[in-house]
């Protein structure tokens, strides 16, 4: 496989997959840029190797060409970031986004327009009613593959060489995650973003310092059970924190957690799993106390409370002093973390303190004991950048859904078309 260090750009154009999925306002001004910064250094490479790059991303879930979703918009912080000024091509299909990338000169930046303007980037036909028969939806299908396919020729037509380095979407079997890359042969290759995903990831999976902790929130425990079931061979300890640990604790015996969410369908399989991790000598840490709230609301009502005594009517809404205590002396002891989801109700201020405080210990477990510190997952990472920490802890993924797929032990799409010869 290459490996764009050692791959010679001079005179090739570049087609670079990147997320650039960032976040715009009412003004259509790029809010948070952490995504369009974490490629520069890919894009660069190219650029200071001799080459020139052909920009490709989406942006939002557009069901056809409308102006809040066009990449025109982030055009500036682009060129702020990069350092240089930006062709444009108002489509990423036909004649004008052709002869554009022929003519691009070392040294030159073009950026498509979103590719999910096109269903055929997704691959799946939109627009059919909602009485159409089985048949049709077949005949649909197999139209929209072949549109697909030229859809993906066109693109690899436009450039030399591959590169993927948007792991947000490499969870993604689409035409410019997985099926482009079949065009390049050797020509492909992981941009610093997708390699050093790559590398944190499997330094926690599979060949980590122990201890090993994993802290898992969020809100259900149906949608991690994979993650949790392919992390109980590889940690010591598993912190679950956030609602979904009211499954658990409801599973134990603890009957009183109020009006807390609880999924009462996965008791059993809460069971299930506690059995598991006692067979495999893993350690599990819930909830020992809350800040219980009468309201799902940011003025509601608190108290702490045991996360097994919550009053009638109130819900567990974060993890309480205690249970952040007896979590610290885990985590302080550790030598490789990982950590996905929040352990309370984080859009909600008052009740971000536990998350909050998880950042500042594993902030303090990576500067005092040379942990590794890997965090992922939406909130989780938004915690962090909320206190400027991102430059505290080891690594900060920059996939949500790619990151827990990965964690299930799942070969991702956009991976997997790199690595095959």
């Amino acid at each position: 496989m290459q490996q764009i260090d050692s791959y010679n750009f001079t005179g090739k154009r570049a087609i670079v997959r990147v997320d650039f999925n960032v976040p715009l306002n009412a003004n259509f001004e790029v809010t948070d840029d952490t995504r369009i910064r974490a490629a520069i250094p890919t894009l660069k490479k190219v650029l200071m190797g001799g080459g020139s790059i052909i920009i490709m991303s989406h942006l939002g879930r557009p069901k056809a060409a409308e102006n809040k979703y066009s990449l025109k918009h982030i055009i500036p912080v682009i060129e702020k970031h990069l350092g240089t000024s930006l062709l444009f091509a108002p489509d990423c299909m036909g004649p004008q986004a052709e002869d554009m990338a022929k003519n691009l000169q070392p040294g030159q930046a073009l950026l498509l327009e979103n590719l999910r303007f096109y269903a055929e980037e997704e691959g799946k036909p939109r627009g059919l009613p909602d009485d159409v028969s089985d048949e049709e939806k077949k005949v649909a299908k197999a139209l929209m593959k072949e549109k697909q396919k030229l859809f993906v020729d066109q693109l690899a037509s436009y450039a030399d060489c591959y590169i993927n380095d948007a792991f947000g979407t490499a969870h993604r079997a689409h035409a410019s995650t997985a099926m482009i890359a079949k065009h390049f042969s050797n020509d492909k290759m992981f941009g610093y973003l997708m390699e050093g995903e790559i590398k944190a990831l499997e330094q926690v999976l599979q060949n980590p310092q122990h201890p090993v902790v994993a802290i898992l929130g969020g809100a259900k425990i149906s949608s991690k059970i994979a993650v949790v079931e392919n992390l109980m061979d590889k940690v010591d300890s598993m912190i679950i924190g956030g609602a979904m640990a009211f499954t658990f604790i409801k599973a134990m015996g603890g009957t009183s957690i109020g009006a807390s969410l609880c999924e009462d369908d996965q008791l059993d399989l809460a069971r299930t799993i506690m059995n598991k991790a006692q067979e495999k000598g893993v350690e599990l840490f819930f909830l020992g106390d809350v800040v219980a709230a009468d309201a799902f609301a940011i003025d509601a009502n608190t108290q702490i409370c045991p996360s097994d005594q919550i009053p009638e009517g109130w819900m567990g809404m974060d993890a309480g002093p205690d249970s952040l205590r007896a979590w610290e002396m885990v985590l302080m002891d550790a030598k490789t973390i990982l950590w996905n989801g929040p352990v309370g109700v984080f859009e909600m201020l008052p009740f971000a303190k536990g998350t909050h405080r998880i950042t500042e210990i594993l902030a303090a477990a990576t500067a005092q004991n040379g942990c590794f510190t890997l965090v992922g997952g939406g909130d989780s990472v938004a915690a962090v950048n909320q206190m400027g920490y991102a430059n505290k802890v080891s690594y900060v993924s920059t996939g949500g859904g790619a990151m827990l797929e990965y964690l299930e032990g799942i070969e991702l799409p956009g991976i997997k078309a790199i690595r095959e010869q």
